[in-house]
């Protein structure tokens, strides 16, 4: 089972050889894992401005849609008409009064920024897919496995949640679970290690008693 918590498939050298091992078998740091840039800062709100205003904002939005009930393009307008009517009375004020008029950013929102998010998204989704093609074709069955029974919580979850929720709850689950790792992250790799040991021990015992059985034809040899 190589590949799916640890990287070592050994259960009897539990003392020193475990004391090191991280969840999933990584040897970079959870920081280099997603990403090392402004991202994975923003994810283990190094930035804490930054990552307190995306969930607040986060939070807004989903207050308006889901609680609110407010319609997107309502939304959109009202948010629009709002910053329009504030830039106008400010300019206006300024010039009656000799105040500093608003500055307008010639770059609002920063080309890089977009472009590693979306390369982040890219190769995580190809890692995510590639491996998952791979269990598929019977290199990697118990990672099959968990990818089927998660799908199918997921399909399930889906039922009773509505996108903009699911979305909502995807969200906070970056906000916080990558920040409580790298606090708890001795904890969890322990924790985990645990686990893995156990599922480990129940699959070499159902590949004995029940995989190991199945019938299979003669092999042919190959002509040279």
């Amino acid at each position: 089972m190589r590949g799916f918590v640890y990287s070592s498939d050994s259960d009897d050298n539990i003392g020193t050889s475990r004391d090191g091992a991280k969840l999933f078998g990584r040897e970079r740091s959870i920081h280099h894992v997603l990403g090392g840039g402004k991202v994975a800062d923003v994810l283990l709100w190094r930035n804490r401005n930054v990552s307190a205003a995306l969930l607040i904002g986060m939070t807004v939005i989903w207050f308006l849609f889901e609680v609110v009930e407010y319609n997107f393009v309502t939304l959109v307008c009202h948010h629009s008409i709002t910053t329009l009517l504030v830039i106008f009375i400010w300019r206006t004020a300024a010039e009656l009064f000799r105040l500093t008029p608003p500055t307008i950013p010639g770059i609002i929102l920063h080309e890089s920024t977009f472009k590693e998010m979306a390369s982040i998204v890219h190769k995580r989704c190809n890692q995510f897919l590639s491996k998952l093609l791979d269990s598929a074709c019977g290199r990697d069955l118990p990672f099959f496995f968990l990818a089927i029974i998660s799908l199918y919580i997921l399909s399930v979850i889906g039922t009773y949640f509505s996108f903009l929720n699911l979305v909502y709850l995807g969200f906070l689950g970056l906000e916080t679970l990558p920040f409580l790792y790298e606090r708890f992250e001795e904890d969890v790799d322990r924790l985990a290690g645990k686990v893995s040991r156990e599922i480990k021990r129940s699959y070499r015992k159902f590949d004995s008693q029940f995989l190991n059985k199945i019938p299979r034809g003669p092999v042919k040899e190959k002509t040279r």
